[in-house]
């Protein structure tokens, strides 16, 4: 790769698709650190949450996010919680567990960790 084609794709990435590999192993963190933070919310809330933080990039679908809060709550990691709403709907709204907030500092901690040293080699070599 040529020294100026990593900044000719950084400056377009906000409308570059990316490869979905480099997400999936992250989607549970992401969602885990936006349940902790709203202390409850329902599963298209966090869809529409992700797309906006993101600016758009990431464009999570009901297929990814619902399958990954099961297992999450399946894992003791979140809890879910059915509310009525005033139409009569029900919606189901989720909160971090202890469990949960532990394993998300361990994934924080990991990601910056990982995101450091992958800058690190990425980074241009100073002389």
């Amino acid at each position: 790769m040529k020294r100026g084609s990593m900044g000719e794709a950084a400056a377009g990435s906000a409308h570059m698709e990316y490869d979905r590999e480099l997400l999936r192993g992250n989607t549970d963190s992401l969602l885990l650190y936006l349940i902790s933070e709203s202390d409850r919310i329902h599963g298209y809330r966090l869809i529409k949450e992700i797309q906006r933080r993101s600016d758009g990039f990431f464009k999570f679908r009901e297929g990814t996010v619902y399958p990954a809060l099961h297992k999450l709550e399946s894992d003791g990691l979140i809890r879910g919680q059915w509310q009525v709403q005033p139409n009569g709907q029900q919606r189901r709204y989720y909160s971090i567990t202890e469990k949960g907030e532990q394993v998300l500092l361990k994934r924080i901690s990991m990601w910056f960790k990982f995101s450091n040293a992958m800058n690190l080699i990425l980074s241009p070599q100073r002389s």
